[in-house]
């Protein structure tokens, strides 16, 4: 028998979906800074959708190049053959990561990024005759999506003790730090010692254990926790003396949600490898890519049998659709100087969102680039449910936000003008003084 229940079918992801459906929620359209829902009110997206939309949404220049693909070739192979917009957009890509990265591996996914970036890097290590380098380091409140290998090394309780994890996966601490650290514009003053925990994993396992570290260079999806001053080098530096490779999850930083094409090159600290989804797209197809430095591909390439290098794939890696749409966007990132955004309006943004300071049950807020996080005092006995309330109220009142835990998280487009940013904080300040 047939259930009459439209909303039953869709089992939601990270949802909680018996509250959702009690309580639906729809987005209907979408345009430029905002969506609209199903009766037709207008919400200003503070999220670009899911840290993705970076160049507003339903842009015409993307739809044009999906809509005359699709209609030219709607699917092509990457298995032993190939089509030119997977190597145009491979070179485009190239072009914008930190030198020696120019060697791009297409996924369709941040998670698949990110189990692909953990695959290379234990093939590197054994092509370099390194195999006993089989240990992956993550960080504590990191995440790096669902795939079993980043649920192993991300560090976010509740994506972690529902599954078995890989073995031999440890973990750095976290840099959030709110009694020396709050209200900090930029990169907070202390943590930088955090990553010598690296130093002592490496006297605890071997460095001949370790194959690689992953971290966020500022961890979005926990709250928007970001790098300690020099915290970011200090990992280079190690990783650099005892040959393990860094990789740094740009699934979020990359294309200008921080200034220039990623934080790496923004913040000057070269990783071996780089993962990265979301803006690469503008979200409008899915897809993600990992860029590898050179030298790592030429070691898997160049010292592997006749035949397949790397037995590794995805049946949708380089789909032409989704190259089409991420052609198509980085030309608007170029056209438009969308990366420049948040150099020119940093400073606006931060003190905008450092207005809140004071305002009921703010703890702490913290911003970097085009991102901000206001974290709330858990409500005693209810954690996450003072953020979760606020997220509700402020999408009944117009604007889209993002709840993680006690924290609220702002990542909105790079088109955004003075006036968003005035009507978001706006909001937030009064509707705040309505949550209990």
């Amino acid at each position: 028998m047939r259930e009459n229940d439209p909303l039953a079918a869709f089992w939601m992801p990270f949802t909680a979906n018996r509250a959702y459906k009690a309580h639906p929620r729809q987005l209907a359209a979408a345009k430029y800074m905002h969506y609209w829902d199903v009766a037709g009110n207008r919400i200003l997206d503070g999220t670009s959708g899911l840290w993705c939309s970076n160049a507003g949404h339903c842009r015409t220049p993307i739809v044009e190049a999906i809509a005359k693909t699709a209609a030219s070739m709607d699917f092509g192979p990457t298995f032993q053959l190939g089509h030119p917009l997977a190597f145009e957009l491979a070179s485009r890509v190239a072009e914008l990561m930190p030198e020696g990265l120019d060697r791009i591996f297409f996924t369709n996914s941040g998670s698949e990024s990110v189990d692909t970036a953990l695959k290379i890097a234990l093939a590197a290590q054994r092509a370099r005759g390194q195999g006993t380098r089989t240990r992956l380091i993550g960080r504590e409140r990191g995440y790096h999506g669902t795939g079993f290998g980043g649920i192993s090394v991300g560090g976010i309780v509740n994506n972690r003790r529902w599954w078995q994890g890989l073995p031999g996966v440890d973990h750095l601490p976290h840099t959030h730090d709110l009694s020396r650290n709050a209200f900090s514009k930029g990169f907070p003053q202390h943590g930088a010692e955090l990553a010598d925990d690296l130093e002592r994993l490496v006297a605890l396992h071997g460095a001949e254990t370790i194959a690689a570290v992953i971290v966020e260079p500022m961890a979005g999806s926990t709250g928007v926790l970001i790098p300690p001053v020099g915290y970011l080098q200090r990992l280079r530096d190690i990783c650099t003396r005892h040959g393990i490779i860094l990789i740094f999850d740009e699934v979020i930083t990359a294309y200008g949600r921080v200034g220039g094409a990623t934080a790496s090159g923004t913040w000057g600290v070269t990783p071996d490898i780089i993962t990265m989804a979301k803006g690469l797209t503008n979200a409008a197809v899915p897809m993600g890519a990992v860029a590898v430095h050179r030298s790592i591909h030429d070691d898997v390439v160049n010292n592997a049998a006749d035949g397949i290098e790397l037995f590794h794939g995805y049946t949708y890696s380089g789909h032409p659709v989704a190259c089409a749409a991420g052609i198509a966007t980085l030309d608007l990132y170029r056209d438009e100087g969308l990366f420049e955004k948040a150099e020119e309006l940093g400073s606006y943004w931060a003190d905008a969102a450092h207005s809140l300071k004071g305002k009921s049950h703010v703890i702490d807020i913290r911003t970097i680039g085009l991102v901000a996080g206001i974290e709330l005092e858990p409500r005693a006995g209810a954690p996450t449910k003072r953020a979760t309330e606020l997220f509700h109220a402020c999408f009944d009142n117009g604007l889209l936000v993002r709840a993680t835990g006690d924290i609220l998280a702002l990542s909105p487009p790079l088109i955004m003008e003075k006036s968003h940013i005035d009507e978001m904080f706006g909001k937030l300040g009064d509707l705040l003084a309505t949550i209990a």
